[in-house]
């Protein structure tokens, strides 16, 4: 068998059908036919639906807990949700980082998902003890029984070890998915464009599942249940993953130096020829034969670092006009980034108040059945669903016939509508909750928190579907954004920007609520987050992040006229 696999391996016809700068399991070249695609594609794609099905089944619902079996108040609980979200989004930084500088993105996949499996083990376990009882410890022959604290912390560790397995899994599997499809070959390119779209599908159908089944579960059944069954569904889809290895096609790192090294040093060189001549920044790129390009014209203050400097290299230019554009391509994304985070702060909100502005409603579908407030998430997904297939088979090739582009619109001209569907979603939230409010006068319900509100929980969901809309636009226009724009070797850590969007506006979100609830709440009167949401104000909330919303649009519009493509226009 050994033999076969060398002569092959020295056949001319094969190795024209060998992928450069990537290599099989074994460490050899890979033939196209027998590697990578949909057929890899897919084994990946399943081990991601059983994270998103896993932590979606946590956040989605974690405010329930929060308030219900461990007893904490709504803003508190909400401020938790918000920085456990927020943490568990940046941590993807520290993840990235390791996968392109030490482990690769097959061994942190595997490494992070063992950590994902211990964490939502014990959160299993935290759910098999008794409530938190208000009073703490109880003293029972002299001796202190103080389980709620022990839950409490044994609940918040496996939080962050759920975080922690996150955070090395998310860049690494979308980014490993999209190595399985080579750029060069224009059917796998073709289908690396639509890998995004259907990627997000497969994230949302798993959400809609968890939305509609755990939360049930959860809400009606048994929280044992609810974190044990995400548990159950890593532990299969671990096991799918590594089935496919064989399959899979790994990027081959070359022999330059470390990425983050490299892009660190051109900024530190740059500031130490800070007083160089521009006329010798123009000599040394036209010895180089660079052209003048709107790249080159812009932060031109990087193209000192063209220039040697002691210490550094002892000849030549410090370092290649390539690697000056790399440091360049690093800096652009920093607005489209700063100018993304109102759109997860909105993000953030479906998750927690409107949980719970839901749970006050009538959530009645037949006499006997009652819809939990955290499945009505479940249409956003519902939405993303129903319009990724018209998007990427209707929609695109329609604009493409106009435009001439590949994807039909820019990556940036598809966030930036989303970012407009998302600011009408807070907009018609805050209208809804004006009519909730308005309602419960109405019918005297204002100092009865337990009562249910005579209006229909369906009027939330025109929001939660327009949230839907909005990521299909947004959210994946984000991830292939950041995934594209960012050189080769970064591409783990471009995915890890991305989702550090969510990480700080997540903490954003937590920072105006403590912020509005201290103002808010003195002098003896209910803030804009009472826990009797009918004496609260939430409808206010919803309208500061509609202007939030807008001067954020503004903002968006304002930095993407200046952005140049790092590999041509998309």
């Amino acid at each position: 068998m050994s033999i076969s696999v060398l002569s092959g391996a020295e056949t001319p016809l094969l190795e024209q059908d060998t992928i450069d700068g990537y290599v099989g399991c074994n460490g050899r070249p890979v033939a196209r036919a027998k590697s990578g695609g949909w057929r890899s594609a897919s084994f990946i794609i399943g081990i991601e639906v059983a994270e998103r099905f896993a932590y979606f089944g946590i956040e989605s619902n974690l405010i329930s807990y929060l308030t219900g079996p461990l007893g904490q108040s709504t803003a508190a609980a909400a401020e938790q949700v918000n920085a456990w979200s927020g943490t568990a989004m940046l941590l993807p930084l520290l993840g990235g980082f390791v996968a392109d500088s030490f482990l690769g993105r097959y061994r942190t996949i595997i490494v992070a998902s063992l950590l994902y499996v211990l964490g939502l083990s014990l959160l299993t376990v935290t759910a098999t003890l008794p409530s938190v009882n208000p009073s703490g410890c109880q003293n029972t022959d002299n001796f202190a029984l103080c389980s709620s604290q022990f839950q409490e912390i044994l609940f918040f560790f496996a939080l962050f070890l759920v975080a922690l397995g996150q955070g090395g899994q998310k860049p690494c599997v979308q980014a490993f998915g999209a190595d399985q499809f080579d750029t060069q070959d224009p059917e796998e390119c073709k289908a690396k464009s639509s890998f995004f779209n259907w990627w997000y599908f497969c994230l949302c159908t798993a959400m809609f599942i968890t939305h509609w089944v755990l939360n049930y579960i959860q809400d009606n059944l048994s929280w044992v249940l609810g974190f044990g069954i995400p548990c159950v569904m890593m532990v299969v889809a671990l096991v799918v993953f590594l089935c496919g290895t064989t399959t899979y096609r790994f990027s081959v790192k070359g022999d330059k130096k470390n990425p983050f090294v490299r892009i660190g040093e051109v900024y530190i060189l740059a500031a130490r020829n800070w007083n160089k001549a521009s006329s010798a920044i123009a000599v040394e790129e036209e010895l180089h034969g660079n052209l003048p390009t709107e790249s080159s014209n812009q932060f031109k203050f990087l193209n000192k670092a063209l220039l040697a400097s002691d210490g550094l290299k002892e000849h030549g230019q410090a370092f290649s006009i390539r690697e000056v554009e790399e440091a360049k391509a690093v800096l652009r994304l920093v607005p489209i980034w700063f100018a993304s985070l109102v759109y997860a702060v909105v993000f953030a909100q479906s998750s927690t108040f409107f949980v719970k502005q839901g749970a006050t409603m009538n959530r009645s579908i037949t006499a006997e059945f009652k819809i939990s407030s955290a499945s009505l998430q479940s249409f956003a997904s519902l939405a993303s669903i129903l319009f990724i297939p018209i998007y990427d088979r209707i929609f695109v090739p329609l604009t493409r016939g106009f435009t001439r582009k590949p994807a039909g619109i820019t990556m940036l001209q598809r966030i930036g509508i989303g970012m407009l569907l998302s600011a009408v979603s807070i907009v018609i939230a805050a209208l809804v909750e004006m009519q909730r409010l308005m309602t419960a006068q109405k019918h005297g319900l204002v100092d009865k928190p337990d009562a249910m509100v005579p209006m229909s929980v369906w009027w939330l969901v025109p929001s939660y579907v327009l949230f839907g809309l909005s990521d299909v636009f947004t959210m994946v226009g984000l991830q292939e954004f950041f995934y594209d724009q960012v050189p080769n070797e970064l591409r783990s850590v471009g995915l890890s920007l991305y989702l550090s969007i969510f990480g700080v506006g997540s903490f954003l979100s937590s920072f105006l609520i403590s912020a509005i609830e201290n103002a808010t709440g003195g002098n003896g009167q209910d803030s804009w987050f009472a826990d009797n949401l009918n004496r609260a104000h939430l409808d206010y909330f919803y309208w500061l992040l509609a202007a939030l919303s807008a001067i954020q649009l503004a903002l968006y519009l304002y930095f993407t006229k200046s952005y140049i493509y790092n590999k041509g226009q998309r």
